[in-house]
């Protein structure tokens, strides 16, 4: 076997008995997905709708369309509105092969018609990314094996992919000096003017102190959190999910408490995805559901 074989069989286990919790958690998950895809929609429809701005950045689609048209006659409140809809009627498995790659192209235009009148997060991108393996797995992989372990499975490598990435354009873009704490006074002083902006008042907490008082203090903070974006493709292991996923977590409440800044789906999407929930929903339910059985 190759190894991007022995990957493969780590990231979707084909060998692997399917079980009652297996999809229920599939499901949960699902709706974890289609609550924050509609959640998004409507928030950024709405910031669409009320600013009205005009394109300051084009973005993704944006480049190549004239993006502007929705900020007139409603229609990103129309669109979240659709997006809603297709979505839901994807959850539910009526007539979805193609829906959820339709609310994935629609959830696109919603994001840059929203961002390209500011600034750009990248914490909602994990949500978008997981819309696109729903659509994929919907159309090239329906059977009720496949489809959860593909879209599970896939949704775990881009994550693994995109931490280990994100170590090598630090690497490529500032060399390896990237982890002098001298950048981390930059950033916290950056965020600082944001909440300063948002509440009337900036007040360091006792880690962003710290930072700020000892240079090694800081430079050691960014060294841990590089190196564990570093070890992000681990989560392609099964055995070594679980301990990735921690750090990773632990990672981004390191980022909150330096630099105030939050992922809060992004967290909660790793404390779904990378634990085998599974196996405690197994030791409860023996069969699956009907309910459950119809809407995978």
């Amino acid at each position: 076997m190759k190894w991007y074989e022995k990957i493969g069989h780590q990231l979707f286990e084909p060998n692997r008995n399917q079980s009652p919790g297996e999809l229920i958690f599939f499901k949960i998950f699902e709706l974890f997905i289609l609550f924050y895809t509609i959640k998004y929609a409507w928030e950024w429809g709405i910031y669409t709708q009320l600013r009205n701005n005009e394109v300051v950045l084009p973005l993704g689609i944006a480049n190549y369309i004239d993006i502007s048209i929705l900020f007139q006659w409603n229609l990103a409140l129309i669109n979240a509105a659709t997006i809603t809809l297709l979505s839901s009627i994807a959850f539910a498995r009526m007539g979805y092969k193609w829906f959820y790659m339709v609310v994935m192209i629609l959830l696109h235009i919603q994001y840059v018609a929203r961002f390209s009148q500011g600034e750009i997060p990248h914490s909602m991108n994990l949500i978008g990314m997981s819309v696109l393996c729903f659509a994929v797995g919907a159309i090239w992989f329906p059977g009720k094996k496949q489809m959860p372990r593909f879209v599970l499975g896939s949704i775990i490598f881009f994550i693994g992919l995109g931490y280990t990435s994100a170590f090598i354009a630090k690497l490529i873009g500032t060399g390896i000096y990237w982890f002098d704490g001298r950048h981390l006074w930059l950033w916290i002083s950056e965020k600082s003017v944001d909440v300063y902006s948002t509440f009337g008042y900036y007040e360091p907490n006792f880690l962003q102190e710290l930072a700020l008082n000892y240079l090694p203090v800081a430079s050691l903070i960014l060294l841990i959190g590089w190196l564990t974006e570093l070890i992000g493709f681990t989560m392609w292991w099964k055995k070594l999910r679980p301990f990735t996923t921690t750090l990773l977590i632990g990672m981004h409440f390191g980022i909150t408490l330096t630099m105030n800044i939050r992922f809060d789906s992004f967290v909660m999407q790793l404390i779904l995805i990378g634990f085998p929930w599974y196996l405690l929903i197994d030791k409860y339910v023996k069969t699956t559901p009907k309910w459950v059985e119809k809407l995978i």
